[in-house]
């Protein structure tokens, strides 16, 4: 994997091993951020379901001022430590909780985010969670990220559906503000 655009475009990202991290593509990668681009620079990012922290690395090359990145996984923590190090990124935080524990945490401190980009793991279905919490961490003007199964067209509760593409066997639904 690589950084698509940006002060660290070419550079490579490490992903962890094992098939517990399924890292977003170059291609969608590439895609989301042709979507997002005039919602980057100098954005607050918060990247739920880092795994590796492309996206959120990708947002930060890209001129985003502050990126958090929030994951469990050890291995995936370690592999965001390794490429915000290799590629000397600044403006990062790294939350060591599931996905919708991080969430409800940054939406109980009352945070705003710019960009959301979530990748929850394709088997969940049910956005009960992300629907109480995200509608409350997306700035006013803000955009959401939230890649799925192609075969799920999701919906999240209080976010209106901007666009939605698919990509193979990835779907790239954008939400905002209604």
């Amino acid at each position: 994997m690589r950084i698509i655009a940006g002060s660290r475009k070419g550079h490579t990202i490490q992903a962890p091993k094992g098939l517990d991290t399924r890292p977003t593509s170059d291609r969608v990668r590439e895609n989301v951020f042709n979507i997002v681009a005039p919602w980057v620079e100098e954005a607050r990012v918060l990247d739920l379901y880092a795994g590796s922290g492309a996206m959120g690395l990708e947002a930060l090359s890209r001129g985003a001022h502050a990126a958090v990145f929030v994951e469990s996984d050890p291995e995936a923590v370690r592999a965001i430590e390794r490429n915000l190090d290799k590629l000397r990124l600044t403006g990062a935080r790294i939350v060591r909780l599931d996905g919708g524990t991080g969430l409800a945490q940054e939406a109980g401190a009352a945070r705003k985010y710019d960009l959301v980009l979530a990748d929850p793991p394709y088997a969940m279905t049910n956005y009960d969670s992300l629907s109480r919490y995200l509608p409350g961490v997306l700035a006013e003007d803000g955009l959401l990220v939230l890649e799925s199964s192609a075969k799920i067209e999701p919906e999240l509760a209080g976010l209106a559906v901007r666009t939605s593409r698919k990509y193979g066997s990835t779907r790239v639904t954008v939400f905002e503000h209604p």
